[in-house]
């Protein structure tokens, strides 16, 4: 059961609870959304709730970076082998993946702005929207919740902090590509291998080609439920006060302006 049908009665929502997570509309830098489309597409997209969007544009880079071995020459040109990086570069599918990265980037910026202006509407008009739900699988709430335990949860294992925070569908999506890129990378070998001192296996044991998608995402997963922490605390308190305003305060209350309490 649910507090709250969104039935369209109304003309806008600033938010949503469902037993997957609580989404919301609230103000977003475009450009650290931009920002993050460029460090990986698909980003920028989750950042704003874009949920479908983001996570087809993320499982078509890492496709389209498998593809054209993308990342392998990358870590070549750092190494200034320019000859090794265009030899191992697959440029058959090479002029796909520019008009799709460019369009992650912009199209998430664009969105950004236009969410911003959907969110000041619907604060301004006091739009409504539900805080709590139960159904057969899971329960959902608005509360508040530490910012620095999510980023604790984060910083251990990426989809924690999404975890603790119930985002439900972005958690397992975040875990399951955790899972992929640690096991094609053998990140935890190498990190075996360099707590034993041994650098030279440790380094051997790498692949390059799925390492480099890590430390983006994993600092994401950080970023994002960090923010979106903050954001549902933010959202909790704004429910409490016209909770509290609709049914503690006498209707004939006036507020004088300039008025000091003694």
């Amino acid at each position: 059961m649910d507090n709250f049908k969104n039935n369209n009665k109304h003309r806008r929502y600033r938010a949503h609870v469902s037993i997957f997570g609580t989404t919301q509309l609230h103000l977003k830098s475009p450009y650290m959304v931009a920002f993050w489309s460029v460090a990986f597409p698909g980003f920028g997209h989750l950042l704003i709730s874009k949920y479908i969007r983001g996570m087809l544009l993320f499982i078509w880079e890492i496709y389209i970076n498998q593809t054209t071995n993308l990342n392998l020459a990358m870590v070549y040109s750092f190494m200034g082998d320019i000859e090794a990086a265009k030899e191992v570069l697959n440029f058959k599918m090479m002029h796909l993946y520019i008009p799709v990265y460019l369009f992650a980037i912009l199209d998430s910026y664009r969105t950004a702005v236009d969410t911003n202006k959907i969110y000041l509407l619907a604060k301004r008009e006091n739009a409504p929207f539900n805080s709590f739900t139960i159904g057969a699988l899971e329960y959902n709430y608005l509360d508040k919740k530490s910012p620095l335990s999510t980023l604790f949860w984060s910083m251990t294992i990426p989809s924690l902090g999404q975890l603790y925070i119930n985002r439900i569908v972005l958690a397992a999506f975040h875990l399951i590509m955790t899972v992929i890129f640690i096991y094609h990378s053998h990140l935890l070998e190498g990190l075996h291998y360099l707590i034993l001192g041994d650098i030279a296996k440790s380094t051997s044991v790498l692949n390059p080609q799925w390492l480099l998608y890590f430390p983006s995402f994993y600092f994401f997963t950080i970023y994002d439920s960090y923010t979106n922490t903050v954001e549902n605390n933010k959202l909790y308190e704004d429910e409490q006060r016209n909770y509290l305003k609709q049914h503690y305060q006498p209707s004939n209350f006036m507020i004088m302006k300039g008025m000091k309490v003694k």
